[in-house]
C-alpha cells in the first residue's frame, strides 16, 4: 500500500493551531512523504476528488459538512481512504466504529499514540473493535494469562496502573494508564464514565438517575457517573439502542 516515497496524507481539521500540530506530527513521521491539509470537510472532499490519498486524518465536529458526514461519503468512494479520527470528543467512538474507521485518536494528540494510527493504516487494520475475541495478557503470581477483551465489564484507575474487572467476578492489574486504555478501547465501546472509571458500554444494563446523580449497573455492581460524563454516557447508548432496534 505504501508507495516507495512515503504515505500521502490528507488532513481536515478546522482548528488552526490542532492542524498545525498534526501536520508537523506526521511530516515527522519517516512514513509519511507528503501531508496535504485544509480546515473543512468540504475543502477536504474536493481535494478529494481531485487527488490520490492514502490515508485521512479527520476531525469530527466541525462546521458545515461534520467529519462523520465526509467518512460516509468517502465510504461511497470505489475505493475509499483509510480514515483515522483525531477528536477531543469520545462520545463519538462507536459511530467512528460503525464507519470502519482505521483508528480513533483523542487530543491532546500524542506523538506515540499518532505513531500506532500510523502503523494501524499501513498494516491495513481493521478498527480495534472489528476483533470480539481481542485478548488482553494479564499476570498474576508470575503467571501471564489471556483474558478476552470482550468479558472485561470495567476498567479502575490506579495510579499508573488500571484494574480490569471481568464478567466473572476476578481483577486483574495492568501497567497501563486509564488514559492510554480509554483512547485504544473507545472503538470497542468502553466509555469514561469517571475520572476513574471506564465501563464495557456492552455490560451496562440500567442507567439510573437519583436525586441528581446518575449511575449505572454492570452485573450486580452499581457504578458513579459523574456529571461531567453523563450527557456523553447517555448520547452513546441511544445511539447504542437505535442501531441495535
Amino acid at each position: 500500500m505504501t508507495p516507495t516515497s512515503g504515505l500521502r496524507v490528507l488532513v481536515v481539521d478546522d482548528e488552526r493551531p490542532a492542524l498545525d500540530e498534526l501536520t508537523y506530527l506526521l511530516g515527522a513521521d519517516d512514513r509519511i512523504g507528503e501531508v496535504i491539509a485544509c480546515q473543512s470537510a468540504t475543502d477536504g472532499l474536493r481535494i478529494l476528488r481531485e487527488r490520490e490519498v492514502d490515508c485521512v486524518f479527520l476531525d469530527i465536529q466541525m462546521p458545515g459538512l461534520s467529519g462523520l458526514e465526509l467518512a460516509e461519503v468517502l465510504g461511497r468512494f470505489k475505493q475509499p481512504p483509510p480514515v483515522v479520527f483525531v477528536t477531543a470528543h469520545e462520545q463519538h467512538a462507536v459511530d467512528a466504529f460503525d464507519l470502519r474507521a482505521v483508528d480513533y485518536v483523542l487530543k491532546p494528540v500524542r506523538p506515540e499514540r499518532l505513531a500506532e494510527a500510523v502503523r494501524r493504516v499501513l498494516g491495513g487494520a481493521t478498527p480495534p473493535a472489528a476483533a470480539a475475541d481481542t485478548q488482553v495478557a494479564v499476570e498474576r503470581g508470575g503467571v501471564t494469562r489471556f483474558v478476552d477483551r470482550g468479558d472485561i465489564t470495567h476498567v479502575e484507575a490506579q495510579g499508573d496502573y488500571a484494574r480490569l474487572h471481568t464478567t466473572g467476578g476476578e481483577a486483574y492489574l495492568v501497567r497501563v494508564p486509564l488514559t492510554t486504555l480509554e483512547e485504544e478501547w473507545a472503538p470497542a465501546g468502553f466509555h469514561r464514565i469517571h475520572r476513574s472509571l471506564l465501563v464495557a458500554l456492552a455490560h451496562v444494563t440500567e442507567v439510573r438517575t437519583e436525586a441528581g446523580r446518575t449511575s449505572v449497573r454492570v452485573g450486580d455492581l452499581e457504578l458513579p457517573v459523574s456529571r461531567r460524563h453523563t450527557r456523553g454516557l447517555r448520547d452513546v447508548l441511544v445511539r447504542r439502542a437505535r442501531a441495535g432496534s
